[in-house]
């Protein structure tokens, strides 16, 4: 049985069209032409007007681990309302578990090493990000745009990339049947070689988001 912030396979599996990667190793699934071109359009549109330089929690000393940018999508926005919606009506998650939607975008040379989405437990910022809404449960991901060349997502414990691809939805479980942390979730958001990656994400956490 699922809680309140989590989805499961069943409830993913029942919309046409998701398909599950073959693995033990994690809960991880694909939907293709899952927004439509012209909200993705919508959306992109919003990440230009406010991205700024992403951040990152128990940040280290690599400063060029995560190089992207980064957009806090306004809640009231008509796209960002409707992008939601899609969100809910696939997964099933209680609403009120999910972190406001993020934009990212990568430019040429721009990269996000592995990394695994959930907190360090033993992090310096795990009382500042997890003490209201406790851990990352479900990852949402969504490539608004083709990319010329590279920008895949590579999940390094089962050597599989996804390809960006307008609209396709790119979505796991951070977390094992027994609610420890899944460290195969680990996955590298490759550089682009050429044009730009536009990408919206959406979180889920174990108690009602209280930000």
């Amino acid at each position: 049985m699922t809680g309140p912030g989590e989805s499961s396979a069943e409830t993913l599996l029942a919309r046409p069209g998701v398909q599950r990667v073959p693995s033990d190793k994690l809960e991880l699934f694909q939907l293709r032409n899952f927004v439509s071109p012209s909200l993705c359009e919508t959306l992109i549109d919003l990440i230009e007007k406010d991205r700024r330089p992403s951040t990152l929690a128990d940040a280290g000393d690599d400063r060029y681990f995560r190089t992207s940018e980064t957009c806090d999508l306004e809640p009231e926005e008509p796209a960002v309302r409707e992008m939601e919606a899609l969100f809910s009506a696939l997964n099933g998650i209680d609403p009120t578990h999910g972190e406001p939607l993020q934009g990212q975008r990568y430019d040429v040379g721009q990269e996000f090493k592995p990394h695994c989405d959930y907190f360090n437990r033993d992090g310096q910022d795990w009382d500042k990000y997890c003490s209201v809404a406790g851990q990352r449960t479900w990852t949402f991901m969504v490539y608004l745009n083709d990319v010329e060349a590279g920008g895949a997502t590579r999940f390094k414990a089962i050597k599989k990339n996804f390809q960006p691809e307008t609209g396709k939805l790119v979505c796991w479980n951070n977390m094992r049947p027994d609610g420890s942390e899944n460290p195969n979730t680990i996955h590298h958001g490759m550089k682009v070689r050429r044009g730009v990656k536009y990408v919206i994400t959406k979180w889920y956490r174990e108690r009602p988001w209280g930000w």
